[in-house]
């Protein structure tokens, strides 16, 4: 009898259950859709939170005050100063050596054609006695290696004068020269003669062009050229 008296209310417990279980089955799809659709949103978000981070990155990332990025900014020109006038420099210096070397009217070069000129004069090397060696001016050290030489410009043309000595195996002499720029650029010889240290008033001439020289000078401007001695 018991039994039978629950019976009804067991049958009406289990279609309430199946009630919710249809409830809920429907309403699932619906929670799932909800939850992906608040995450995509929660993604998107978050992205456009870092581009707006990113692009304020882009836009400065200097906060220093604007007295240090001036001191900054003379002190970097002051360094790019320094090193193009270094640069500068250095270029001079290959410029003025490259000259000396290989320029044939550098002043070392004008010396060393003359003294193989001066070697190869028989007259010279009757007098000093071969073989024959040049030398320069004698420095503090006791090195003879510098040339006196001068260079000068008159009525806009250009000049070198210069001097150096020479030994044989018996004597001594002295070297004078001068060269003078032609209008192709070039240098040729006004004079070359050798002095000698023991007959000092006969000199051994070489070269003497000035009376050729300046014969258009002469003839315009009234003057004679002086004689060599």
């Amino acid at each position: 009898m018991a039994l039978l008296a629950l019976r009804p209310l067991l049958v009406k417990q289990r279609q309430l259950s199946l009630t919710l279980l249809r409830c809920s089955g429907s309403s699932l799809p619906t929670l799932v859709r909800q939850y992906a659709a608040g995450r995509a949103e929660q993604e998107k978000s978050s992205s456009k939170s870092l581009s707006a981070s990113t692009d304020r990155t882009d836009v400065s990332t200097d906060v220093r005050p604007l007295g240090e990025r001036v001191k900054e900014n003379t002190k970097t020109a002051s360094y790019m100063g320094v090193i193009m006038l270094g640069v500068g420099v250095t270029g001079l210096l290959f410029y003025v050596i490259f000259w000396e070397l290989f320029s044939s009217d550098s002043p070392n070069n004008i010396y060393s054609e003359a003294l193989e000129r001066v070697k190869e004069e028989p007259r010279v090397r009757d007098a000093l006695g071969s073989p024959i060696k040049g030398f320069g001016e004698e420095s503090r050290r006791g090195r003879r290696t510098h040339v006196a030489h001068t260079k000068y410009v008159k009525d806009g043309v250009e000049y070198i004068r210069m001097q150096f000595y020479i030994q044989g195996i018996r004597n001594k002499g002295t070297v004078h020269l001068e060269k003078r720029k032609t209008e192709s650029g070039s240098f040729e010889y006004r004079y070359l003669f050798v002095q000698l240290d023991y007959n000092r008033q006969n000199p051994i001439i070489l070269e003497d062009n000035r009376l050729q020289q300046d014969a258009a000078h002469h003839v315009t401007s009234g003057t004679t050229p002086q004689p060599l001695f």
